[in-house]
């Protein structure tokens, strides 16, 4: 089967997940600077939910870019992946209401963690479908980054509890490193 339906589909759950997020965010009651003061922290949990939504969306479309075809393993993982996105507005206004508290955060380091490695199930499912030598497996590689994103977040979660503010920075370098475009697809298809 082709890769267009999945595609549509997944680029119109990820803009519904965005158009949430923003839905979410309450406009404050008074005309003045300060009345923004109190919606910091929910403006700042949905700019970097919003980068990590951009960059799935980004990463999934090159990626997809060196698939041909797909079939019910990778409809499927796609699913799980879009699940965990689905969670983000949920966890995002969560931990942006109760000013990045600890268990908010954590929460939200948990529905990143899976998102990652239901991306990574994606990849490989792809991978699996299109054979060893495939584009796409060229350009999955040794997958660092990926690798060093769930470590990342499997020392963020547990480390909100004592220290929520590391934990955050540990998600700001997260999305910070995957905001460096990733060649590998790009590279695999220029060859």
């Amino acid at each position: 089967m082709t890769k267009n339906r999945l595609e549509a589909f997944s680029d119109a759950v990820i803009a519904i997940v965005i158009t949430i997020m923003v839905l979410e965010m309450k406009v404050p009651h008074g005309t003045a600077l300060e009345d923004l003061r109190p919606i910091l922290p929910v403006a700042l949990s949905y700019l970097l939910s919003f980068v990590f939504l951009g960059i799935y969306w980004n990463n999934h479309h090159h990626m997809l870019h060196t698939a041909s075809h797909v079939g019910g393993g990778v409809l499927w993982a796609n699913m799980h992946l879009l699940f965990w996105l689905s969670l983000v507005p949920f966890v995002t206004g969560w931990m942006g209401e109760n000013g990045f508290a600890a268990a908010p955060e954590a929460l939200y380091g948990g529905v990143l963690l899976m998102a990652a490695i239901a991306y990574y199930v994606l990849a490989h499912a792809l991978a699996h479908r299109h054979g060893s030598e495939s584009a796409i497996r060229r350009a999955l590689g040794t997958d660092f980054k990926g690798r060093v994103s769930v470590l990342f977040y499997v020392v963020a979660i547990p480390l909100a509890f004592p220290a929520p503010w590391a934990a955050l920075a540990i998600y700001v370098l997260v999305a910070l490193m995957w905001l460096v475009p990733d060649k590998r697809m790009e590279r695999v298809l220029g060859e």
